[in-house]
Formats: structure tokens, C-alpha cells, sequence
């Protein structure tokens, strides 16, 4: 994909604003919207043989078209040869990876700190016969379990624990053992990090959470470079059938033209965030990649240009936790993380995550500073009584 021909001659030179505010929009025509509404269709014409891009909704939607073309512009601009997918969600998107790349026999290397949904992809790999290795993100651990590896998937910074680890020495390091390697760029977002400018063969994330922002659509995306390794992933979401519906994809491409002032909004209101509960003697544990003394920070500075809206910290037992999420105003007690309204929630009630009981996880939406600070501390003041 070419990025002049794709962004209708946006330069590589072009800001994160102005590449969101355009990328994926089509050719003008007069008379025409900017971005087409969503393509509602099952199937299209197609008289004689079968050419053509267009054939059948489960293969191809237009309205995915621009989405896809919108979220290769983020993840690699100005770069060719990439190719964008997107599914039904973030967990089709990943599985579309997993599943697709793997055979019986094969061994993969996955975080044991990330998504708490991981271990039970854990248990189908193992079921269909495949040899899952892991490691925490931290330390780059991962570089121990590679050998004799077919993929290595990294989450980084991972969730909920944000740890990070140095892509471009792991994938370095899995390419000359032969591995593919594959990012989950959830948290980060394409306007924090970009795995495929730092060795990655996959740039994977669910679009549910920062991309979209607004806690209304469930989507993933894979973006990569290799593209017989992308062909198996397109034939994938053909078999399985883990589409998006049009609705959906437009509302996401609609939604990224806010991305870039979301994502520094929540971005610098988090780092003001972090600041103040690093005061707290009742809050430990504190993590943010973008403090200067979280353990992430140096790894993090070489390889991200943002560092999330996401902090957590851990309260001194469980029900001091639940009495602190009760108290918020302004924070909603909730599992996602990425949008406009922030949310938190105690992560150990899942029993995914090996946090301890009052660990929270807390996402940074746009409100302003001033108010989610001093909602945050009162929370805290008032569950501490």
C-alpha cells in the first residue's frame, strides 16, 4: 500500500494528527462524502467470472477497505507491503495469528503476565498438539524459550502488570532462529508504538480499546509484512468467519479521526495521574511506563513516542479496593480500558491475573486533569476511613 496513494498525498513527514484525521479516506468525488457511510451487503453483482475485488461479504466489505487502509497508515507509514485485516474483535484477531501460523508440533512463546484470556488460548494450543512456552514480559525473558520456536508473541506493555520488554532485540533474536513474532499493540495504540518498524511480523490489538475510544465497538486488527504469513491469516478469517459488521467498521474508521487528541489527552492527564498517587503511602506498587522511575521507563522511552493511559497500583487489601472504586465519581467501575470516560476496576475479581487482591488497573479517559485527580485522591481519602 502505498502511503501517498492510500492518505490522497499525505507526505511521510505528515504529524500523528493529520495522518488520523485523513488516513484511509478514499479519492474525492463531487458530490460525495469524505468517508462513505457503511456498505450493508451479503453479496454484489458478479456477472461472468469472478473478478474483481468485491465478490462476497464474508471475503471483502468496502467499508473494511478504508478501515484497513486507515489502520496500515498508523502502523507502518510510508511503508509498502503492508497488509491490514480486521475482525470481529481483538481475541478473533489474535486467534487469527495463533491459529493460522501454528501446527501440531510447533512451539510458541507467549507472555505469562498478559490478557488474562491468554491461558485459555493456552489450553486449544496445547489441545491441538502445539508446545506453548512462556515468560514474563519483564527482562526480556522470552529470549531463553526461543529456540526451536515457530512464533513469538509478545503484549507489551503487558496488561495489566505494564511491563515492558525491547521488541527490536526479541525479534532480532527470534528471526535468527528462524521464529515469526507478533506484538499485541493494545495498550500502546499505533500513535504509542509501532512493532513493525521495530522488527515485528505482526502488529495485533483489539480496537475495542484506545483505536475506537468510545466503549461502542468491538474490533481487532492484524497488520503485517510477510505475506504468505498474511494470506493464511486472511484464509483464517474466511473459514472462521470473524468479521466485523460494516456498522462497526465505520464507526471505528469515524472514530480514528480523533485518535491523536484522544490519545495525548488521556496520555498526559495518566503521567498527571501517576505523579500524584506516587504521594500516596497507601498506594503501592505504582506502574507507568512513562514515570522516569517505573522499571519500563527506560525500555519504553527507546521504542515508544506514548506511553498509554492505562496505571496501576495496588490498595492494602481487597475491600479497601472495592471501597475506592465505589467512591469514584468519575471513574467507571469497568473491564475495558482506552476510551474517552475513565474506567477502573479491582483486576483480581476476573482470576485471570496473578495480581494480588487489591491490585487495580485504571484507565485515563479525557476528562479534565484537574477533576480526575482530585476525584481519584477523594475516592481514596473516603475508602481509607
Amino acid at each position: 500500500m502505498s502511503d501517498s496513494a492510500a492518505s490522497g498525498g499525505i507526505g511521510n513527514s505528515a504529524g500523528d494528527g493529520t495522518r488520523a484525521v485523513r488516513a484511509g479516506l478514499p479519492e474525492a468525488v463531487k458530490y460525495e462524502p469524505t468517508l462513505p457511510g457503511p456498505v450493508f451487503a451479503a453479496h454484489f453483482h458478479l456477472p461472468g467470472e469472478a473478478a474483481g475485488p468485491y465478490k462476497y461479504g464474508r471475503d471483502e466489505n468496502p467499508t473494511w477497505t478504508h478501515l484497513e487502509n486507515a489502520i496500515g497508515e498508523l502502523e507502518a507509514p510510508g511503508r509498502d507491503g503492508v497488509e491490514t485485516l480486521v475482525f470481529a474483535s481483538g481475541m478473533a484477531a489474535i486467534s487469527s495469528v495463533l491459529f493460522s501460523q501454528l501446527r501440531a508440533g510447533d512451539a510458541v512463546v507467549l507472555p505469562d503476565d498478559g490478557y488474562q484470556v491468554l491461558p485459555l488460548v493456552r489450553e486449544q494450543l496445547e489441545a491441538y498438539g502445539i508446545e506453548v512456552r512462556t515468560a514474563p514480559t519483564g527482562g526480556d525473558a522470552q529470549l531463553d524459550l526461543l529456540d526451536g520456536a515457530k512464533l513469538l508473541w509478545m503484549e507489551t506493555p503487558s496488561n495489566p502488570g505494564l511491563d515492558v520488554c525491547d521488541v527490536r532485540r526479541l525479534a532480532e533474536a527470534a528471526h535468527a532462529r528462524g521464529a515469526l513474532v507478533a506484538v499485541d499493540n493494545t495498550l500502546a495504540s499505533p500513535l504509542g508504538q509501532r512493532p513493525l518498524e521495530l522488527g515485528a511480523d505482526f502488529a495485533v490489538a483489539s480496537g475495542t480499546k484506545q483505536l475506537t475510544g468510545h466503549g461502542d465497538v468491538l474490533l481487532g486488527y492484524v497488520a503485517g509484512t510477510d505475506a504468505s504469513a498474511m494470506a493464511a491469516v486472511r484464509r483464517w478469517r474466511k473459514v472462521v468467519g470473524a468479521i466485523p459488521g460494516p456498522m462497526e467498521a465505520w464507526l471505528a474508521h469515524r472514530s480514528i479521526a480523533t485518535l491523536q487528541l484522544r490519545v495525548d489527552r488521556q496520555n498526559a492527564t495518566a503521567l498527571t495521574l501517576a505523579k500524584a498517587l506516587r504521594e500516596r503511602a497507601d498506594v503501592t506498587g505504582l506502574r507507568y511506563p512513562g514515570l522516569p522511575d517505573d522499571p519500563s521507563y527506560k525500555i519504553a522511552s527507546q521504542q515508544m513516542r506514548r506511553y498509554g493511559c492505562v496505571v496501576s497500583f495496588t490498595l492494602p487489601t481487597r475491600t479497601r479496593a472495592e471501597r475506592f472504586l465505589e467512591a469514584l465519581r468519575l471513574v467507571d467501575d469497568a473491564t475495558s480500558f482506552g476510551g474517552v470516560r475513565s474506567t477502573a476496576e479491582r483486576r483480581g475479581r476476573w482470576g485471570g491475573d496473578a495480581v494480588p487482591e487489591g491490585f487495580v488497573r485504571l484507565s485515563v479517559g479525557a476528562e479534565d486533569p484537574e477533576d480526575l485527580v482530585a476525584d481519584v485522591l477523594r475516592a481514596l481519602d473516603e475508602s481509607a476511613r
